[in-house]
């Protein structure tokens, strides 16, 4: 299935010169989204997958349906302030200042193989800060997932050390 023709892509969007990849789209055409959750699982089944780590916001969207259909649990990876219990923090550069990840504490278990699900990598800096979470608590990232990779950021070379699995590069 060719995906970039249920992916809208909305010019200067949220500003002047950027051309956003909407996913929204997808996610209406059932086919088309039940397509991309069974393509992670496929890539996934093999790889002994204990829990599934999506980040805020949509990695929400796109690592539910995986976890649950793997048949194995989901963690959330949140902005400050959102997660009840004690947390895990990373700080992590952007262009322009810091920004922060949090986890619960007892979210990964020491030894436990878990994937990131996502929507989109871009400059893999995100997708760095969720790993380092992970690892912190003595998990093993064996593998992120991405609906979308922007292949001209140069985000799989940050995360050259991971399994990279995307689904429509542009």
């Amino acid at each position: 299935m060719d995906l970039k023709k249920v992916i809208r892509e909305v010019e200067n969007f949220p500003k002047e010169g950027i051309n956003f990849k909407d996913i929204t789209t997808l996610m209406q055409d059932g086919e088309a989204f039940k397509f991309t959750i069974d393509e992670f699982i496929k890539d996934l089944k093999d790889k002994n997958v204990d829990v599934i780590v999506g980040p805020e916001a949509r990695g929400f969207l796109m690592g539910t349906p995986v976890a649950y259909g793997m048949g194995i649990g989901f963690v959330p990876v949140r902005k400050p302030g959102k997660l009840p219990y004690e947390v895990e923090s990373y700080d992590y550069g952007l262009e322009y200042g810091l920004d922060t990840l949090e986890i619960h504490k007892d979210a990964i278990k020491p030894g436990q193989r878990v994937a990131i699900v996502d929507d989109l990598l871009a400059t893999g800096g995100t997708m760095e800060a969720a790993a380092n979470l992970i690892e912190k608590l003595g998990g093993e990232v064996v593998s992120m997932q991405f609906l979308i990779e922007l292949e001209f950021l140069k985000g799989r070379d940050k995360l050259s050390k991971y399994d990279v699995n995307s689904l429509v590069k542009y």
